[in-house]
C-alpha cells in the first residue's frame, strides 16, 4: 500500500506551527500540520492565567503581518484586556488559523523514521504518511522539569504546573508551590484564589519582579527594550535579532541567554499575592509520603506537612523526551545538552528535519522560547523549504 505523500509535515499546531504553516501556504508549498490547534495552551495552562509577554510580543506570524492581535481585536469588536487573558489568546490562535485557512489534522505523530532524505510518519491511529521534510513545532510540554527527589511520587501528591487546567480541585488543601518564576508565582495566586492554603518555596534569595519604573518605560523604554521584551535593558535588542545573537561567541552568548530568562514574575501579580506565604533561599532536602500527605524537610531544618506539591520549575529542553523521536533516530541528531544544533535555516544534522520553538534556543537564543520568536523562525524556515522545493522540482524536470 502506497503512503500518502506530503512535501512538508509540521508536528505541532501551536503558535510556531501555525505561523510556519501560514508562511509556507502563502509561498505555494502546502504543508500538512498534525496536532490540535493551540492544544497545549488549552489543556495545560490554568484557567484564569494571563500572558506574561506584552501585547507587542504575542502576535503569531503571517507573511504580511496582517493577522495581529490588533486585527483580531478589531474583527471581534470587543476590547481585549492587557495583560492578555489566556482564553483570549487561545481564541486569537483559532481566528489566525481560520484566516489563513490552515487545515490541521488532529492526530498525533507517534513515530518518525527517515531514509533516503525523506521521512515516514506513523500516526496515533496506526496510519503512516510520507513527508519530504518535517518541521518539529511540538512545543515544551514534554520538557516539564521535575526535580528528581520529587519525580518519584504519584500525581496525586506531586505535579507540574503544566499538568493542570483547573486548580479548583485544590480548594481547602495545603499546597506548596516550588519555584520563583512566572509559572510558580501565578499558579500560587490562582491556587489562593481557588481557596487553597498556599506557600511558595523559592531557591533564590528573593523574588524578582518585572516592574519597571514608569518614568524609565515612558522616556527610555523604546530605546532600551525591543518590542519582543525578552532580556534586560540593552540586551533585549540583541536577543530580538536571532541571526545576530547566534554569531556572538559562545562564552559571551551563554551568560546573556541565562540572564535573559532568569526566573521572574510580572509586577501585576504583586497585588494578588497577598495572603500567600513566600519562603525564599529554600530548597526541599527530602520528602516522604505519609497517610496521603507529603512531609517535606527543608534545607533550614524546618518541616512542612502538605496535601500537594506543585512544581513551578519550568521546562528543560531535551528532544529525547519527544515521544515521536525514537532512540536510534535521536542518536543521528547532533545535540548540545539536549538541544539540537541547528543551521542558520533551523535545520538539524538530519537533512530535511527542522526544529522551531524552545529546541532552537541553543542555536538562536532565548527569543525562541517565546511566542515573539515565531516570526523569525517562520520566515527563515519557509524560505529554506521553498528554496529547496524549487531546486528539487528543477532537478526532476
Amino acid at each position: 500500500m502506497s503512503l500518502e505523500r506530503y512535501k512538508v509535515a509540521i508536528i505541532g499546531a501551536g503558535p510556531y506551527g501555525l505561523s510556519v504553516a501560514a508562511h509556507l501556504g502563502a509561498s505555494g508549498v502546502s504543508p500538512q500540520i498534525f496536532g490540535e490547534p493551540m492544544s497545549f495552551w488549552r489543556q495545560n495552562m490554568p484557567e484564569g492565567m494571563w500572558l506574561r509577554s506584552p501585547w507587542s510580543a504575542s502576535n503569531l506570524s503571517d507573511p504580511e503581518s496582517e493577522l495581529t492581535l490588533d486585527a483580531y481585536e478589531r474583527a471581534r469588536g470587543v476590547p481585549i484586556r492587557r495583560p492578555i487573558p489566556l482564553e483570549d489568546f487561545i481564541d486569537y490562535g483559532r481566528w489566525f488559523q481560520e484566516q489563513t485557512e490552515i487545515e490541521a489534522d488532529p492526530r498525533k505523530v507517534e513515530r518518525i523514521e527517515s531514509g533516503n532524505g525523506s521521512f515516514d510518519l506513523t500516526l496515533d491511529d496506526g496510519e503512516r504518511v510520507h513527508a519530504d521534510r518535517v518541521i518539529v513545532a511540538a512545543g515544551i510540554g514534554a520538557f516539564a522539569a521535575r526535580p528528581p527527589r520529587l519525580a518519584e511520587f504519584p500525581s496525586a501528591l506531586v505535579s507540574h504546573s503544566s499538568d493542570h487546567r483547573d486548580l479548583t480541585r485544590f480548594k481547602n488543601q495545603t499546597v506548596v508551590v516550588v519555584g520563583g518564576g512566572q509559572s510558580a508565582i501565578e499558579s500560587a495566586v490562582l491556587l489562593k484564589e481557588a481557596g487553597a492554603n498556599v506557600e511558595i518555596l523559592a531557591r533564590a534569595p528573593q523574588i524578582r519582579w518585572l516592574n519597571r519604573s514608569a518614568s524609565l518605560h515612558r522616556f527610555a523604554g523604546r530605546l532600551l527594550y525591543a518590542p519582543s521584551d525578552v532580556g534586560p535593558a540593552g540586551v533585549s535588542w540583541i536577543v530580538a535579532a536571532p541571526w545576530a545573537f547566534r554569531k556572538i561567541p559562545r562564552p559571551i552568548q551563554d551568560p546573556l541567554a541565562e540572564r535573559s530568562i532568569r526566573p521572574a514574575a510580572s509586577g501585576w501579580l504583586v497585588p494578588r499575592i497577598e495572603g500567600v506565604r513566600i519562603t525564599t533561599a529554600t530548597t526541599i532536602e527530602s520528602a516522604s509520603a505519609k497517610n496521603g500527605h507529603l512531609e517535606l524537610e527543608l534545607n533550614d531544618g524546618t518541616k512542612r506537612e502538605v496535601d500537594h506539591v506543585l512544581l513551578g520549575t519550568g521546562f528543560s529542553v531535551d528532544i529525547k523526551r519527544y515521544s515521536f523521536l525514537g532512540e536510534s533516530f535521536v542518536a543521528r541528531i547532533d545535540r548540545v545538552n539536549g538541544s539540537p544544533r541547528l543551521t542558520k535555516d533551523f535545520e538539524s544534522s538530519v537533512p530535511g528535519l527542522y526544529f522551531v520553538g524552545a529546541p532552537a534556543s541553543w542555536s538562536f537564543g532565548p527569543l525562541a522560547r517565546f511566542v515573539a520568536g515565531a516570526d523569525y523562525a517562520a520566515r527563515t524556515v519557509s524560505r529554506s523549504v521553498v528554496r529547496r522545493a524549487g531546486r528539487s522540482h528543477r532537478e526532476t524536470e
